[in-house]
C-alpha cells in the first residue's frame, strides 16, 4: 500500500502553515496538507534543475523501463489508488477504478512513446545547392516542466503531463489541485520504487495561484501544462513569455442525434446519461449540450428521463453508487442558481434541479436559450439540456454557437451529414456515433477557441515537451 504521510512530511518540514483537507461527499475532514512557500516552490524548481543532468542522461530504454514498472506497481495496488481518488475527490469507487485502468494505459502508452520518439531525414538536395549532405531532426527535452492539474482526475490527468515529460527525459513539478493532492503524492511514490532517479518528479502542495506565478515567472522552468479554467489559462498565456505553454481549458460538449438513428434510440439515451452524469457531470468533456431531431425527440426524451431517474445517490465507496456529493458546497450553490436562473428565464426543469444532501439530482432541461449559463458556460455539475432541432444543419449552428471546442459528437447513420459534422464542428476532437464525452488516452487532445492551446495525448504531449533540432551533415566538404 502506497502511503502519503513520509512525502507529506517532507514537506511539512519547510512549511509553516496547512490547510484542512475536506472529503467533498462527507464534508469531514481527511487531515490537514502543507500549505508549501514560494520558497519551497523555488527550491523544488533547483532540485528539478539539478535533477535533470541525470534524466537527460538517462536512455531512452531506461526511461521507458521506469515507466514501464510504474504502470505495473499501480496496477499490483489498483483498489488502494482507487480509495484515494474517491477519498479526496468523492468520485464513485467504479469511476475511480475506471480511472485507475486508464493511468496504467497511460504510463504504458508513454513507456512506449519514450522509444519512438523519432525525428526526420530530410533531402536537402531537393534545393539548389543542397548537394552532398545528409540532413535530420532529433528531439531533445527541454528541462524543468511546471503542471498544474485539476481536481476531478487527480490521477490520470496528472499522469498525462508527467508519463510525456519523464519519457522525454525533462523533470517536472506537478502543483495539484488543493482538493486532490494524495493521488499525485502517491504517483510520485511509485516513481521512486521504479527507479526514477531523486527529484525528477516532485510534488508542491497549496495555493494554486501563488504557487503557479512562481511557475510560470521562474525562468529555469521551460514549460507550464495547465488544466483548468479559460480565465486562468488566458493569464498563464499572457504571462509566460516564451515558454512553451500547454493548457486545456474544458468546454460545453455538444451532441447531435439525428432521425436516421431512430432505431437506436434507447441504447443512445443510456450512453448520454453516463456521458451526461458520470462523476456528477465534473468531467471537462461531459455531454452537456444534446441537440436532437425534432421528429425523434419525443422517444428520446422518454428514454433519456427514464434513465436519468434510475441513477443511485450514495455512498461513493459503494459499487452500486452512480452520483455522490459535488466538490464543495460553493460549486453546489453556484449550479442550482444556474439552474433556478434558467428557469426563470423559460427553460423547462424535466427533471432533478434539487440539492440532495451534499449532491444535485441529475438534471435535465429543455427549451434553454443559447444565452442561459446552462448553455453557453462550463456547467462542470450533473446538468444537461435537450433542445429540438429541424435539421443536422440547424444542430451545427447551435453546437457551434459557443466560445468553446474541445470535442462534439453526433449520431447519425446519414454519411454525408457525417462528414459534413465532421469537418464543419469548430472543436479539436469530433466523435461520429459516440459521445463527446469520449477520450482514449494516446489519442490527441486538443481545444479550439476557449477550450486551449496546444495538445495533450501521449505522443502529442512529448513533441510539446521536447526541443526540435535540425541537424545537417556536409559530407563533400
Amino acid at each position: 500500500m502506497y502511503k502519503t504521510e513520509s512525502y507529506l512530511n517532507k514537506l511539512r518540514e519547510s512549511s509553516m502553515n496547512t490547510y484542512p483537507l475536506i472529503n467533498p461527499h462527507t464534508r469531514e475532514k481527511i487531515m490537514d496538507i502543507p500549505e508549501c512557500s514560494n520558497d519551497q516552490m523555488v527550491a523544488a524548481i533547483a532540485n528539478s534543475k539539478r535533477a535533470f543532468h541525470k534524466m537527460k542522461a538517462l536512455s531512452s530504454e531506461e526511461r521507458s523501463l521506469i515507466l514501464d514498472k510504474a504502470s505495473d506497481i499501480i496496477a499490483q495496488n489498483k483498489d488502494d489508488f482507487a480509495k484515494t481518488i474517491t477519498l479526496e475527490s468523492g468520485k464513485p469507487i467504479r469511476f475511480s477504478l475506471g480511472e485507475v485502468d486508464r493511468t496504467v494505459q497511460t504510463l504504458k502508452f508513454a513507456s512506449l512513446e519514450a522509444r519512438k520518439l523519432e525525428g526526420e531525414s530530410i533531402r536537402l538536395d531537393a534545393a539548389t545547392n543542397g548537394e552532398g549532405r545528409d540532413a535530420y531532426t532529433i528531439y531533445q527535452p527541454i528541462g524543468v516542466v511546471g503542471a498544474i492539474t485539476p481536481f476531478n482526475f487527480p490521477l490520470n490527468l496528472v499522469t498525462h503531463k508527467v508519463g510525456p515529460a519523464l519519457g522525454v527525459g525533462n523533470t517536472i513539478i506537478v502543483k495539484p489541485a488543493e482538493k486532490t493532492p494524495l493521488s499525485a503524492i502517491k504517483l510520485a511514490e511509485v516513481l521512486t520504487e521504479a527507479g526514477l532517479p531523486k527529484d525528477a518528479y516532485q510534488v508542491i502542495t497549496g495555493d494554486g495561484p501563488r504557487l503557479g506565478k512562481v511557475l510560470i515567472d521562474h525562468s529555469d522552468v521551460q514549460k507550464i501544462s495547465f488544466t483548468g479554467s479559460p480565465q486562468v489559462g488566458k493569464m498563464i498565456k499572457s504571462q509566460a513569455g516564451l515558454k512553451k505553454i500547454t493548457l486545456e481549458l474544458g468546454n460545453n460538449s455538444a451532441l447531435y442525434i439525428d432521425k436516421s438513428v431512430s432505431h437506436k434510440l434507447k441504447e443512445i439515451a443510456e450512453k448520454a446519461v453516463v456521458g451526461a452524469f458520470s462523476y456528477n457531470g465534473q468531467v471537462c468533456i461531459s455531454t452537456q449540450r444534446i441537440y436532437v431531431h425534432e421528429e425523434v425527440r419525443k422517444e428520446f426524451l422518454h428514454y433519456f428521463k427514464e434513465a436519468t431517474e434510475s441513477l443511485t445517490y450514495g455512498d461513493p465507496n459503494d459499487p452500486a453508487t452512480d452520483l455522490s456529493g459535488v466538490i464543495d458546497e460553493k460549486s453546489q450553490n453556484r449550479i442550482l442558481a444556474w439552474i433556478e436562473e434558467a428557469v426563470a428565464e423559460g427553460s423547462e426543469l424535466v427533471t432533478g434541479g434539487k440539492k440532495f444532501e451534499n449532491g444535485i439530482s441529475p438534471t435535465i432541461l429543455v427549451k434553454v436559450s443559447p444565452e442561459a449559463k446552462i448553455s453557453c458556460n462550463e456547467v462542470f455539475g450533473p446538468v444537461v439540456l435537450v433542445n429540438s432541432v429541424t435539421s443536422a444543419e440547424d444542430a451545427l449552428k447551435e453546437m457551434n454557437n459557443s466560445p468553446y471546442g474541445l470535442n462534439a459528437g453526433a449520431f447519425t447513420y446519414d454519411l454525408p451529414q457525417a462528414f459534413k459534422l465532421a469537418h464543419e464542428l469548430e472543436v479539436g476532437q469530433v466523435l461520429i456515433n459516440d459521445l463527446p464525452t469520449l477520450r482514449f488516452d494516446h489519442m490527441p487532445y486538443g481545444g479550439l477557441k476557449s477550450s486551449g492551446y496546444g495538445y495533450e495525448g501521449i505522443k502529442y504531449a512529448m513533441r510539446e515537451m521536447a526541443h526540435m533540432k535540425f541537424i545537417s551533415m556536409n559530407y563533400s566538404f
